[in-house]
């Protein structure tokens, strides 16, 4: 191992120390009360390297120099010193060092020169404003967010040890530089991006919409343009032979062979999807990704919905074939890599993970050479965290449902027989719990929906149960998940409710562009109508609960019906309009993309569509609720502004309409404070026991807390 100290006596100087851990020896690499940083030690212990600045301590540009030792040197050498860099370049202290698995390379980090702040000047002489301008790339409250980030900023180079020669392989023309999955990066080239220039539109796209690929090449570090304005990730594959990315804008994966210079559209060839076929935003869809890349780069791996094709690059056009057979009965299939150490995909060593979506119970499956199954396990539970032994045949993962905890199993390479290794929840037997299942109906648009339905585990259905809907676009996913006995941070815990004697009901939502408020009212309504009509629901004892984008679509829902006893909204946004031109505080960024493109739906700008954005918006509708409303939206809110909470209480006020709104000082999008979750959870169950349970009112809801006593005083 390598170590630095700063101990000085009869036996050691302060300086970068070897350690042998077989002959127990330490070896001196360099000695001196210098700044030592970013030690780094190769795979196989042979090598090292670090940074020492030998400047002057009260210097204000810090001179670090690369130092690299090897076993047969006597103490470490000067491999690249700031002298020797162009443009009064500085060696970057904030970035790690690393060595290649294989040792033949060292990657380091540089930065251009530093800005000399004048010591001079006493803080009321420096001037403190922002200058925002419309050609700014970043907003200024972005850059405020990313300061501590750009001032540490590094610029990748690289430095070969054999030939003791460097190269700079990212510059500000070419700022990021990627190696892949090849675990020893030993190939000649990298993945070379910029999309510095297309920033500015992050504002109103969401993502940066375009970047510029290069080909860099580590030998020489010479940059070569591949293509422009691509929107998407890449990289360069495991041998080193491809560059790839993928781009939204014509839903495509790409091939850049490095030797022939041949652009290939390698997913062409593929007769399905390869984007996410349930996406409702008015935006490109997602891929569903690259599963990996088999020996010496001879295939690429690309997921459908629910299949894996296999494209040979040797051929042009690519050629696609399926090695599962996963639509025919809604089976998604993905790889399982069992020794993250080796870059490809081998079909004979690794798993697929196989997910029904009709049944939604889980499959380890393995293929053989000619890609014939073999369901090794299936549960109607989900199966995760599967990890193999790196020296031996045996393997750990968990099975979870809504009534098992996720314990972990061990067995073998066959899966023939399971041990259950850990007990992490005995005293679940001890305990009241309830049940889940699926429940299916058509929204009011004709669109077939899935939801869950959970119940109290003695459930009778001659009897009238209260219920609490819950929604957060598609969870019926998740029937499987287990909740635990525990408070959550935002919403309601189904198993914990339903222990109780309510009856949890989670809908799936699909939404039309344009029309997210009506979206949701026409998926979840029917969904109620139809528990109402099985007889066990108490009719007049409903309440709903959704944080974020589920608080929104809580407080619209109140404007447009008086179905619900009471409401609980967490961090809504209340008016689509004040909330458009506003910030995420926790990025920096403009919220204009999220209401255009992403979550919100609203497929255009607020000048394109006005009535939209007032249509959608609780506030303009507020006279219109009957509903009593607890709020919870925190002062120090990054994602949505809290001022959007108060618009929609100080309005529920105004008109006398039963409103409490929970602010947890200096807390974010929720709590995170072991005792605020604890009390959000104990008044969120007090004010729904009281409107569906017909509990007396809590003191803090019936007298409230005076500012003078809170922290003291919690009302319960």
């Amino acid at each position: 191992m390598i170590y630095h100290t700063t101990v000085i006596d009869n036996s050691m100087m302060e300086g970068v120390y070897y350690y042998n851990l077989a002959s127990g020896i330490s070896k001196p690499l360099a000695t001196g009360e210098y700044q030592y940083e970013q030690l780094a030690i190769s795979d196989d212990g042979s090598q090292t390297a670090f940074l020492q600045d030998k400047e002057d301590a009260k210097s204000y540009i810090p001179g670090f120099q690369l130092r690299y030792w090897k076993d047969n040197l006597d103490s470490a050498s000067i491999a690249v010193t700031a002298a020797a860099l162009a443009d009064d370049w500085i060696l970057n202290n904030h970035q790690d060092i690393r060595f290649s698995k294989d040792g033949s390379k060292l990657f380091f980090h540089t930065s251009p020169p530093q800005i000399i702040k004048d010591s001079t000047l006493l803080e009321d002489e420096i001037i403190q404003v922002e200058i925002w301008s419309y050609k700014d790339q970043r907003l200024q409250t972005q850059q405020n967010v990313e300061q501590e980030e750009d001032e540490k900023k590094g610029y990748t180079a690289v430095y070969h040890t054999s030939s003791k020669q460097y190269f700079q392989l990212a510059n500000q023309e070419v700022p990021e530089v990627s190696f892949g999955d090849d675990e020893n990066q030993n190939h000649r080239y990298a993945f070379g991006r910029n999309g510095e220039h297309y920033k500015k539109a992050i504002s109103w796209e969401g993502f940066p919409p375009g970047a510029d690929i290069y080909l860099v090449d580590q030998q020489t570090g010479n940059h070569k343009s591949v293509i422009d304005t691509v929107r998407g990730s890449g990289d360069i594959s495991p041998d080193g032979k491809y560059l790839y990315w993928y781009n939204v804008h014509d839903t495509a994966y790409y091939t850049y062979n490095i030797a022939s210079e041949a652009i290939v559209n390698i997913s062409a060839a593929i007769p399905n999807s390869i984007v996410d076929e349930l996406d409702d935003h008015p935006d490109f869809p997602r891929p569903y990704g690259i599963a990996g890349w088999t020996a010496n780069d001879n295939h690429i791996l690309i997921y459908d919905r629910y299949d894996i094709w296999k494209i040979d690059l040797s051929d042009a056009p690519a050629e696609a074939t399926v090695i599962t057979n996963g639509r025919t009965n809604q089976d998604r299939h993905r790889i399982r890599k069992l020794d993250q150490d080796r870059a490809q995909i081998d079909f004979r060593l690794d798993l697929l993970h196989v997910f029904n979506e009709v049944s939604r119970e889980e499959s380890y499956v393995s293929l053989d050479e000619n890609n014939d199954a073999t369901v090794l396990i299936k549960k109607a539970g989900r199966l995760q965290g599967i990890h193999k032994a790196k020296a031996a045949d045996k393997l750990i993962y968990t099975v979870q449902s809504h009534v098992l905890s996720p314990d972990i199993q061990g067995t073998d390479m066959t899966f023939a027989k399971s041990t259950k290794l850990s007990d992490i929840n005995p005293q679940q037997k001890d305990k009241k719990w309830s049940t889940v299942e699926m429940i299916n109906w058509s929204s009011l648009d004709g669109i077939p929906l899935e939801g869950l339905l959970y119940k109290p585990e003695d459930f009778d259905a001659t009897k009238e149960y209260p219920l609490i809907v819950y929604f957060y676009e598609r969870n019926s996913d998740n029937i499987h998940r287990y909740w635990g006995a525990t408070p959550i941070r935002s919403i309601i815990n189904p198993a914990f409710y339903a222990s109780r004697g309510y009856l949890v009901f989670i809908p799936d939502i699909v939404y039309r562009d344009g029309y997210p408020g009506p979206s949701c009212y026409n998926a979840v309504m029917p969904g109620v109508t139809q528990l109402i009509n099985e007889g066990y629901v108490d009719i007049d004892h409903i309440g709903m609960q959704g944080h974020s984008w589920g608080g929104y679509q809580t407080a619209y829902l109140a404007t447009r019906t008086n179905l619900f006893a009471c409401a609980e909204s967490g961090a809504p946004v209340a008016n689509m309009t004040s909330a458009y031109g506003g910030i995420r505080w926790g990025s920096g960024l403009s919220r204009m993309f999220q209401y255009e493109r992403t979550q919100s739906r609203l497929g255009g700008t607020l000048w394109q569509y006005p009535m939209r954005y007032i249509e959608n918006s609780p506030i303009f509708f507020v006279d219109k609720i009957n509903t009593p409303m607890l709020l919870m939206h925190n002062d120090h809110d990054t994602a949505v502004p809290w001022y959007q909470g108060i618009e929609l209480f100080v309005a529920m006020r105004r008109l006398n309409k039963p409103a409490w709104m929970l602010n947890y000082n200096n807390e974010p999008h929720w709590p995170t404070k072991r005792e605020n979750i604890v009390d959000f959870n104990i008044r969120m169950q007090q004010f729904f026991d009281h409107y569906l349970m017909d509990q007396a009112l809590p003191q803090w809801m019936d007298e409230g807390v005076p500012a003078v006593q809170k922290g003291y005083n919690k009302g319960y």
